[in-house]
């Protein structure tokens, strides 16, 4: 009886110490990629993601900024002449962007974070996209949305800018424990 207990106990201590070096291994794994968390928020919302989501993934946060910030007023979709309004009535519409400069080099995977306007990216992301080189990059979008879903800017985005390496992005609403779950499984 006593042997059969200590085979059990044997097989146990080797089983966990199987499981907690294959955790380490993946995160080692994860550790090795330079992950960047590029975002776009007027209102918190997809701040408050992106945040998340470069904790999780031990990522560098940098925010896209606009040269100049938007306001409510500029932010009222129901005004045809608010700021907004007229630049994602405007394809070409590129706002300049402020803001630290950003080295690309030092990074592997780029979560592109955004909120979701008129069914598309918001213009700053197309003028951050444009901007800098992302060859060799994995970039992963994730958006915002009270509404939509994010199928319609990421089919646009691929169009746009075919050069770029995308991998399959995802909405990140209310829920920053899914959020963060799929993180961790997109870098893998």
């Amino acid at each position: 009886m006593k042997k059969i207990i200590l085979i059990i106990m044997s097989l146990l201590t080797f089983s966990c110490s199987s499981k907690a070096q294959e955790q380490t291994m993946n995160a080692s794994r994860q550790s090795e990629k330079k992950i960047l968390v590029a975002y776009f928020s007027c209102t918190g919302t997809t701040e408050k993601v992106a945040n998340a989501i470069a904790k999780t993934v031990n990522g560098k946060l940098y925010r896209i900024t606009p040269a100049t910030a938007y306001t409510s007023a500029d932010l009222d979709w129901n005004n045809k002449t608010s700021r907004s309004s007229i630049e994602m009535s405007d394809e070409n519409s590129r706002p300049a962007l402020g803001g630290e400069a950003l080295n690309l080099k030092n990074y592997d995977v780029i979560f592109l974070g955004y909120p979701i306007w008129w069914n598309v990216c918001p213009r700053p992301i197309n003028t951050f996209l444009e901007k800098y080189d992302f060859s060799g990059k994995a970039i992963i979008p994730l958006a915002t949305s009270g509404s939509s879903s994010i199928a319609n800017s990421v089919t646009l985005l691929k169009k746009l800018y075919p050069k770029i390496k995308w991998k399959e992005g995802r909405l990140c609403n209310d829920n920053i424990k899914q959020a963060e779950d799929w993180a961790r499984q997109i870098i893998k």
